[in-house]
């Protein structure tokens, strides 16, 4: 199985990035948010991947940021959810955004990526909010008054996969620094930034 691909890019066509690896070819589908982060053709570049295998196809799919790559992962585990459905939502709405629609429950924002209905928004934010601990966006204020990060920030950070001692620094330094999040969101958004450095 592949799981990443260092190269040079061959060419970047739509919805797909051309990796020349040692010679050989590869056609990695990829988000609008990930082919913006790319260079251009000629450069190096390396992805993590999503080796999709079925008994009758093979198909790559390429991230720059691990967030990205997990938060497509957790979009297959939703009922009616395929790999092309996932990049399509995550085309739609950056990652950092879709995690934040995600945990606040805005299912009117995920039904406007097309292709995806009412019912679907409404399965995905279940489906997903449970597997990232049943995490809640409070609104304004519900940040600790000693200027920390609640519980439900942690959790989140650490259903999408990142150790819980590496949280715990990213979340150290917003709170230490000269301007901290007053809301979940900012606290969410600002230490992934941290965690991707």
């Amino acid at each position: 199985m592949i799981v990443s691909l260092s190269g040079k890019i061959l060419d970047l066509e739509e919805g797909m990035v051309v990796i020349d690896v040692g010679g050989v070819g590869y056609g990695v589908e990829a988000s609008q948010t990930t082919l913006q982060q790319l260079p251009s053709a000629g450069s190096e570049v390396s992805l993590k991947i999503y080796h999709h295998i079925t008994d009758n196809d093979q198909r790559l799919f390429g991230f720059v940021e691990p967030l990205e790559k997990r938060l497509f992962e957790k979009l297959l585990t939703v009922k009616g959810i395929g790999p092309k459905g996932a990049l399509t939502i995550l085309s739609g709405h950056p990652y950092p955004d879709l995690l934040e629609i995600i945990v606040s429950g805005q299912t009117a924002r995920l039904s406007s990526v097309p292709g995806i209905g009412a019912k679907t928004a409404e399965r995905i934010v279940l489906e997903l909010r449970d597997k990232l601990g049943q995490v809640e966006m409070p609104q304004a204020g519900a940040v600790k008054a000693s200027g920390s990060p609640n519980d439900e920030v942690l959790s989140a950070l650490e259903a999408l996969g990142y150790p819980k001692k590496k949280v715990a620094g990213a979340l150290q330094e917003l709170a230490g620094s000269a301007n901290p999040p007053t809301e979940t969101s900012s606290w969410i958004k600002q230490a992934l930034v941290i965690l991707n450095r």
